[in-house]
């Protein structure tokens, strides 16, 4: 029962730090979110799938469509 607890209470507080980044935030939107624009996850160079910048474009993801 207490491994339950800890449990849970390590999670609430968790998603209680989430919610209050994005809160924080402006406009509730996280800054550079395009994890293709990274050199370690994207070794080929291919586009970001959300907003369609290569890795050499840097900046913010923002789908303009």
């Amino acid at each position: 029962m207490k491994l339950l607890l800890l449990t849970l209470g390590l999670l609430s507080l968790a998603v209680a730090g989430i919610a209050i980044k994005i809160w924080a935030k402006k406009d509730g939107k996280f800054a550079g979110t395009c994890a293709s624009q990274s050199p370690f996850l994207n070794k080929e160079g291919e586009a970001c799938g959300m907003c369609g910048k290569l890795p050499s474009e840097m900046g913010d993801c923002k789908n303009d469509q």
